[in-house]
């Protein structure tokens, strides 16, 4: 068959037959490379016999039998551990522990049944190198540095491994293909293979994933769709706790997170998250709030620091770290035009102790505490907290799951609990701590500063 040269867009896949400056499907500038196309994108794979159909009632739905690989954070996200036969498709940041974490993982899984390390990015003696600094001294345990997928498939039908790991996709590339390792095409290619062998085989499946300069993993977004889980790495270089967050969970609960911390010897657990965010809090400081979000199935209790201060220039800086800038701008509004305070010529600083980042609208209240302490240089009482969503004409609402956040703060010592009045109804306080019930946001800061 006679090559054509064609250009794929490296974000979302387009394809063009000339060279394009800005890719117009996505709107990405300078992302469409050259790629021949070859042989057919099918080549090389086994056709088998097509499933018979059946009726729903008569498929088996007996529980899937996990393989737990001794790391707890890491099982949680996971849904309670490994699932025989899921792929699962790890991406974050460079430096930020992707390797790390999957090194351990194999070598706890390793000590039941045997797991394959595949690193395309560096050679054995360097992962030599990093197993002895974490530890890793599982016997099962092989190491492989191979770029080729057909060489891959080779090894694993030789070891007949239980799970398999891959850093990373965007180095692997198949012979099927023209194109270089790291195109839409090949990532495309060798996750689709992959993906037959773990449902095929029934071999567990891990894979490193490079990520953009927006955050997003690199390749066709088809990627994160094959998969079955699909966890982020995130971190800030600045702290040195990690947290690693599923956006996508066939087996298990989604937005589940799993907390780290990265010492000398790797990644270690951490178990309990809201004693380690509030372990730096000061006392008796204004703008300081603490408010319990719940991250899947889990309360976290996180400090949200906040700063208002006179600006020196025409237009007032807002600036929010760890919260969405456009929600903040919007309780902003709601404390100029509801409560009164004069924040149009404020500056306003806002961040998220721990590098942590909240998404529900439960946090809310907390937000508006804190800037209306900051304004009036008035502190909010250290064993007080809050939750709540707070709509526009300055009403609190009720959130989900309040009695999963009234038992962690009582667990922690905290004495007085304001929520919405509308989670207050059958809503047993736990020993030790005074709940609060609030309609609106005058009521909230009428009985924080009285």
């Amino acid at each position: 068959m006679k090559q054509k040269t064609i250009y794929s867009c490296q974000q979302c896949g387009y394809q063009s037959p000339k060279w394009l400056g800005r890719c117009p499907d996505c709107g990405q500038w300078n992302t469409l490379t050259e790629e021949l196309r070859g042989a057919p994108s099918g080549k090389g794979r086994s056709v088998s016999a097509a499933a018979p159909a059946q009726r729903i009632a008569d498929v088996a739905a007996a529980e899937e039998d996990r393989s737990c690989c001794g790391i707890g954070e890491f099982d949680r996200v996971l849904g309670g551990g490994v699932v025989p036969g899921s792929l699962v498709l790890i991406g974050g940041d460079p430096g930020i522990g992707k390797s790390t974490l999957l090194l351990q993982a194999a070598n706890r899984l390793a000590a039941s049944d045997s797991v394959l390390y595949v690193t395309a990015e560096e050679s054995a003696r360097q992962v030599k190198l990093r197993g002895a600094r974490l530890g890793v001294e599982a016997s099962d345990l092989f190491i492989c540095a191979e770029t080729s997928l057909e060489a891959i498939l080779e090894r694993v039908e030789e070891l007949k491994p239980r799970f398999l790991v891959v850093d990373s996709i965007q180095t692997i590339f198949t012979a099927a293909l023209e194109s270089a390792p790291g195109s839409v095409a090949q990532v495309r290619e060798c996750a689709g293979r992959l993906m037959l062998l773990a449902k095929g085989q029934g071999v567990s499946t891990f894979i490193a994933g490079h990520v953009t300069k927006g955050g997003a993993i690199a390749g066709p977004r088809m990627l994160e769709h094959m998969v079955d889980t699909v966890l982020y790495f995130e971190g800030d270089a600045g702290h040195p706790y990690r947290i690693l967050r599923a956006v996508k969970n066939r087996f298990g609960s989604t937005n589940e997170i799993g907390v780290f911390e990265m010492q000398e010897r790797g990644l270690v657990e951490v178990s309990n998250p809201s004693e380690l965010f509030l372990a730096e809090r000061p006392e008796d400081s204004a703008g300081s709030v603490v408010v319990p979000s719940l991250e899947g199935s889990r309360p976290i209790l996180v400090e949200l620091q906040a700063l208002v201060s006179s600006t020196s220039f025409g237009t007032p800086r807002r600036t929010a770290i760890g919260i969405d800038h456009n929600r903040v701008s919007l309780l902003v509004a709601v404390l100029e035009k509801k409560i009164g305070l004069p924040l149009t010529a404020q500056d306003i600083f806002l961040n998220v102790a721990g590098g942590v980042r909240l998404d529900e609208p439960a946090v809310d209240l907390g937000i508006v505490a804190a800037l209306a302490s900051s304004h009036l240089n008035r502190p909010v009482p250290s064993r007080l907290i809050l939750f709540g969503e707070v709509g526009l004409a300055g009403e609190v609402r009720a959130v989900s799951r309040p009695e999963l956040r009234v038992m962690e703060a009582a667990r922690l010592g905290f004495e007085r609990c304001c929520l919405p009045a509308g989670n207050l109804k059958n809503l047993e306080a736990p020993p030790g701590l005074k709940l609060s019930g609030v309609a609106n946001v005058q009521q909230v800061l009428d009985g924080i500063f009285d």
